[in-house]
């Protein structure tokens, strides 16, 4: 006969809910080592300390969802407000500058900066819209989301007044929502920190990529005049 095993005894129990019914007694008789120490506790004092230890880690999700929740709110609203100011602005040729300094004043960027190109022809001698290679431009069409992660030599971050501070950068293609040719970007928009973990590879890119949807919709005043 082969032994019976935990495993054994185990599916028994589960399988056999009352058990216990018939042999209540034994309930007050178990004993079980505490996780807080060597000392022997009761069955339901073992099973009030796993409920508690429980609880508690249901409170700190609930907390961490309550935190990312506040954030996000905060998110949100500086990201209307950005959208709202740059709306404002009246002068098309005005709106790369105005994408860039109010990203850094909501978001609290460290740097950021703005090409745009293809743009029509009263724009093309523009500084935003030259100083671009063709590599950078192939480069901004084949990014099918915006990338966060180290400073691996992009082109992008020449556009950046301090580029040995670029330590992480967030790149955001522009594209202008051409059915015809939807990959090809007409435009990348650079955000950096000095701080690594700022813009970390892994981190969510929902914002940035609805910050990326703003900002092309807007510039798209410099390709149709």
């Amino acid at each position: 006969m082969n032994p019976i095993t935990e495993d054994d005894i185990a599916n028994y129990l589960a399988n056999t809910p009352d058990f216990f019914e018939r042999h209540a007694q034994m309930l007050a008789t178990v004993q079980l080592t505490s996780p807080h120490g060597n000392r022997a506790v009761s069955l339901q004092e073992r099973q009030a300390e796993m409920l508690r230890e429980k609880i508690k880690a249901l409170e700190h999700r609930i907390m961490d969802m309550v935190r990312h929740g506040n954030e996000n709110v905060i998110i949100a609203d500086r990201l209307q407000r950005w959208a709202r100011n740059l709306m404002l602005v009246r002068a098309p040729q005005d709106l790369p500058a105005a994408v860039v300094t109010e990203l850094v004043a909501q978001f609290m960027v460290p740097q950021a900066a703005i090409k745009v190109w293809d743009v029509a022809q009263p724009y093309q001698g523009e500084s935003f819209a030259t100083g671009v290679s063709e590599d950078a431009r192939t480069f901004a069409s084949s990014l099918t989301q915006p990338y966060c992660g180290v400073n691996s030599g992009f082109e992008a971050v020449d556009w950046l007044v301090d580029q040995a501070m670029a330590m992480s950068v967030a790149l955001l293609p522009l594209r202008s929502g051409d059915l015809r040719n939807p990959s090809r970007a007409f435009g990348m928009l650079v955000l950096a920190s000095p701080d690594p973990q700022r813009f970390a590879a892994g981190m969510g890119t929902d914002f940035l990529e609805r910050i990326a949807e703003f900002a092309s919709a807007s510039l798209s005043r410099l390709r149709d005049a």
